[in-house]
């Protein structure tokens, strides 16, 4: 069977979106027809009875954007002001509609420290069980405002997988400014070609990975979107990384259509969350 044709029936769905999906190229505003979009088709998988986590980045993009910073911030103490603010919109607005949809949101705020530390991991492990047994979807973030090494070498992407990890999810999707998986840069080289399923993701296709990321909003590039699905296939989940120039993508996904590059899960029986951590 098409492994594609297993996602109807995946029950736990992680969904990554970036910064750079969220707001306009232009003036790095929101773009609130695409968020509607996006919590519309997250109330409808809701509405089929799937639980359903959003990992949303963009506080610190729309944080500097409401102060009228035009750059990404460098500055540790500017990021994470711009972040607090950002947070506080960004779940003003996520709020805002998905009660139009009759479905309720959570914030969950985390850290690396909340993933290393044993009770507080078993804690957020209950907190996301709980919230979805009420029917609550959470919205996940890095806690960027209180955190230091999490704005310098963190990313929504790894976050995501972890998140999968802890909720016991068993589909991750990776939403954002690329279809998928190229054998090289395809804005580089026209001759890369696109990769349609990873059957076992081994040092060949990690090596694929670039470090940079084309957003000036962003964080991760496709380097840290191989180190997700490293950690959840390696978990039990299968991944997809999409584009999320139109949020329908969701749609086409769970249907099973040909769109983004799948990673198969290979659930390794001596997983460890902590040795992705470099604990």
């Amino acid at each position: 069977m098409n492994i594609r044709d297993n996602f109807k029936a995946k029950k736990r769905i992680v969904v990554k979106v970036g910064s750079s999906s969220l707001t306009h190229k232009e003036t790095g505003r929101i773009d609130l027809n695409k968020i509607e979009v996006l919590i519309r088709e997250l109330c409808d998988l809701r509405n089929q009875g799937k639980d359903v986590i959003l990992v949303s980045s963009g506080a610190i993009a729309v944080g500097k954007t409401i102060v009228g910073i035009k750059e990404r911030p460098d500055e540790l103490a500017v990021k994470q002001a711009c972040a607090a603010i950002g947070q506080c919109r960004l779940m003003m607005i996520y709020q805002k509609i998905f009660a139009e949809y009759n479905h309720i949101a959570a914030q969950v705020l985390m850290t690396k420290k909340t993933v290393v530390d044993n009770l507080s991991r078993y804690n957020a492990h209950n907190t996301f069980l709980e919230l979805m047994n009420l029917g609550v979807i959470p919205i996940v973030n890095e806690n960027d405002t209180v955190s230091t090494f999490e704005i310098e070498f963190g990313d929504n992407d790894t976050l995501s997988a972890i998140v999968t990890t802890i909720a016991e999810a068993d589909l991750l999707i990776l939403l954002s400014d690329i279809d998928g998986l190229f054998t090289d840069d395809p804005n580089v080289n026209p001759e890369a070609e696109f990769v349609d399923v990873v059957e076992e993701l081994d040092e060949t296709f990690m090596d694929m990975g670039k470090d940079s990321t084309g957003s000036k909003v962003g964080t991760g590039g496709m380097a840290t979107k191989l180190n997700a699905a490293k950690i959840a296939v390696s978990a039990g989940a299968d991944m997809v990384i999409a584009n999320a120039a139109n949020f329908h993508v969701l749609h086409d996904i769970m249907e099973g259509k040909k769109v983004g590059t799948v990673f198969r899960a290979h659930k390794d029986e001596n997983y460890n969350i902590l040795d992705y951590l470099g604990e």
